[in-house]
C-alpha cells in the first residue's frame, strides 16, 4: 500500500511537471519616461494596424515570408491598443486644447530580433475641430496633409531589445508629427 502511494505521487508530480508552461513575459510600446513631443498637443484620432500583427502576442519575422506568434512575450495589450498608448502619451502635453487631429494606418510593424524593429505608417493630420476655424486662415477650410514615414532601427537579439527598438521608432515618428505641425501642417517631414 505504501508503494502504491509513492507511486502515485511520484506520477502526480511528474504529470504536473509535464504541465508546466513557460511564463509569460509583458511588453509595453510606452517608455518607462516618455517624452511629450515638443510642446504640440495632438490629438490621435484613430490608429489601424495589420491584423496579422494586431494582437497580444509579439510576432516577428523568420524569413522572407515567415511569422511567428511568440506563446511566451506579449504585448500588455493588443498591438493596436499598446500603439494607441504609447502615442497618446508622448503627444499630450495637458497645457492647452488639441487643435490637430493624428490620424495613423500601419502599413507594415516588422520585428527581426537580431535586425531590426520597422515601423512604416501612412498618416493624415488636420484641424481637430475639422473646419478649420481658429486656424489663421480666415475660417476657410483647412486641408488635412497626408504623409508616410517609414522609421527603422537596429535592434539586438533579445525581444526586450527590439521592443526598445520599437519605442525609439516611435519617439522618432512623434518627432516628425511634432516638426510637420509646428510647421503649420503644410508639407510632409522630409525622409531621413
Amino acid at each position: 500500500m505504501a508503494h502504491a502511494a509513492k507511486f502515485a505521487l511520484l506520477g502526480l508530480a511528474l504529470l504536473l511537471a509535464a504541465c508546466r508552461s513557460d511564463p509569460i513575459h509583458y511588453h509595453t510600446l510606452t517608455p518607462q519616461q516618455p517624452a511629450a513631443a515638443g510642446g504640440v498637443d495632438v490629438e490621435l484620432e484613430r490608429i489601424t494596424v495589420p491584423p496579422q500583427v494586431d494582437r497580444p502576442q509579439v510576432v516577428i519575422r523568420e524569413s522572407n515570408s515567415g511569422l511567428a506568434i511568440l506563446e511566451t512575450e506579449w504585448w500588455g495589450a493588443s498591438l493596436a491598443d499598446e500603439l494607441q498608448n504609447a502615442l497618446v502619451n508622448q503627444f499630450a502635453t495637458g497645457t492647452t486644447p488639441s487643435h490637430l487631429s493624428l490620424r495613423v494606418d500601419v502599413q507594415r510593424f516588422d520585428s527581426v530580433p537580431g535586425q531590426y524593429a520597422l515601423f512604416d505608417a501612412s498618416w493624415r493630420l488636420r484641424p481637430a475641430n475639422g473646419n478649420g476655424n481658429g486656424n489663421g486662415n480666415g475660417g476657410k477650410e483647412a486641408a488635412a496633409l497626408t504623409c508616410r514615414s517609414v522609421i527603422q532601427t537596429a535592434a539586438g537579439g533579445s525581444i526586450d531589445e527590439l521592443v526598445l527598438a520599437h519605442q525609439q521608432n516611435l519617439k522618432r515618428f512623434t518627432e516628425l508629427v511634432s516638426q510637420t505641425a509646428r510647421g503649420g501642417a503644410s508639407r510632409c517631414p522630409a525622409v531621413r
